[in-house]
């Protein structure tokens, strides 16, 4: 590959870089063509596109204005072709198949990763992958929004229901019904 094809591939994962919410790199010396072609599968279903990263490739990138501070220290850190996976929609969704699949198959090793033009270690992505999916987190959050209003409409409607439950009482011990 000479410069400027290098150079054009460099612009084509910047773009990547700034669409993705999660790029998560990982060290994939030792896994056969098999386990990737599997790994691939899983991701695609998780709306996440996966690109080896050579190193030439990775340092041009890092010289790019347009990345951020923990993207230029993560790229200008690698060593060795490396396994990037560009995670569009769910972030916690992208970590959680990729962080599994290390698991299974020891020849996957996490890196450094970048969240939202961040720089978060390999346990950042441990932890991002053990977040619940983000239909359970909205609705948690949506709970945890709609709980005070809950609550308050509770309390206005204790108050007529006390009286309306001594009034009853007070009938009843009149001897009305």
């Amino acid at each position: 590959m000479n410069r400027t094809e290098k150079t054009e591939l460099a612009g084509k994962l910047k773009e990547k870089f700034t669409k993705a919410r999660v790029a998560v790199f990982a060290d994939y010396k030792g896994l056969t063509a098999t386990q990737a072609d599997d790994l691939r599968r899983q991701l695609r279903a998780q709306n996440t596109e996966v690109r080896v990263l050579k190193n030439n490739v990775a340092r041009l990138l890092a010289k790019e204005e347009a990345m951020g501070s923990g993207a230029r220290e993560v790229l200008d850190g690698l060593v060795g072709p490396t396994l990037v996976a560009f995670g569009y929609n769910d972030a916690a969704g992208t970590a959680k198949v990729i962080h599994k699949f290390s698991k299974d198959n020891e020849a996957l090793t996490l890196k450094d990763s970048i969240m939202m033009g961040r720089r978060i270690d390999a346990s950042g992505v441990e932890e991002l992958a053990k977040l619940p999916p983000r239909e359970v987190l909205l609705a948690k959050l949506l709970g945890t929004l709609n709980a005070p209003v809950t609550n308050f409409v509770g309390v206005l409607a204790a108050v007529p229901r006390s009286l309306l439950n001594a009034l009853s009482a007070i009938e009843k011990k009149k001897g009305g019904v």
